[in-house]
């Protein structure tokens, strides 16, 4: 394939990718805020702002596709997310209209639906009921990957991230879990299958509890392959379920713990 941008390439999302999915790219290029070491043969890496105009430009210019991580990944003040993932996304989006990129997968969350009961089923239709600023900033995120497509016609994707790990550790991750795995696949059909405007996909492993339905990851051809369930025995050893409280926001609503949170100038209470 041709040339591929990773930003927010040295995080743990970003990582992955690049060790797994860039090798079957001719060129990965990667942008992050700091410099790291690259995972493959010829991978180039930018250091830049999103912030800045000019930074992302360049890393923008010459690639076929664009795999948006960059931003603040979870809680924070409502500036601070304003500033990364608000406007870095739109300057990501911005750029590659105007130099001629088609493809754009943008890392949203599953904080935009997080203020929805445990239990209920979701799918690429389901209201935004985000539980943080975080989970606003990738709800306006979804907006604009859904403008530039609609207006613009670039198609976009909108990846809604579970819970991101080599394997699950916590009961909630029951039904968020996504594997590095699975990862790697949906973000590989996300960047090649056959795509008109913008999509909404879960990304989420294919969990027995899940509570997310996902039409969209289905005709984009994902195939998720783990399943949280095979750690249960491990999870409830480590975090059993007699220390439950029913009661508790966090064990009602889909966002967990993000829904208890407020975020002002000294971080999370």
């Amino acid at each position: 394939m041709g040339r591929l941008l990773i930003t927010g390439a040295a995080g743990a999302i970003g990582t992955v990718l690049r060790r797994d999915l860039g090798p079957r790219w001719a060129h990965v290029r990667g942008l992050d805020r700091r410099a790291y070491d690259p995972v493959v043969a010829g991978e180039e890496v930018v250091v830049g702002d999103l912030r800045d105009e000019g930074h992302v430009a360049e890393a923008v210019s010459d690639v076929d596709a664009i795999v948006h991580l960059a931003g603040v990944p979870s809680e924070s003040g409502f500036e601070e997310v304003m500033e990364h993932n608000i406007l870095g996304t739109y300057r990501v989006l911005e750029a590659a209209r105007k130099l001629g990129v088609r493809r754009v997968v943008i890392a949203s969350t599953n904080h935009v639906v997080g203020f929805h009961p445990v239990g209920e089923c979701l799918d690429d239709s389901s209201a935004p009921r985000p539980d943080t600023f975080y989970g606003v900033s990738k709800v306006a995120g979804e907006g604009l990957a859904s403008l530039y497509a609609d207006k613009f016609g670039l198609a976009t994707v909108s990846v809604r991230i579970g819970t991101f790990r080599d394997r699950p550790t916590h009961r909630r991750h029951l039904w968020t879990w996504l594997s590095h795995r699975d990862a790697v696949h949906l973000f590989d059909r996300c960047l090649t299958a056959e795509l008109e405007g913008h999509a909404i996909v879960y990304g989420v492993s294919a969990n027995s509890r899940s509570w997310w339905s996902n039409p969209a990851g289905d005709a984009l051809g994902y195939q998720p392959q783990d399943d949280a369930e095979v750690h249960l025995a491990a999870i409830e050893a480590t975090d059993p379920w007699s220390v439950v409280d029913p009661a508790e926001p966090a064990e009602q609503r889909q966002g967990g713990p993000f829904v208890g949170w407020f975020t002002h100038a000294y971080g999370p209470r």
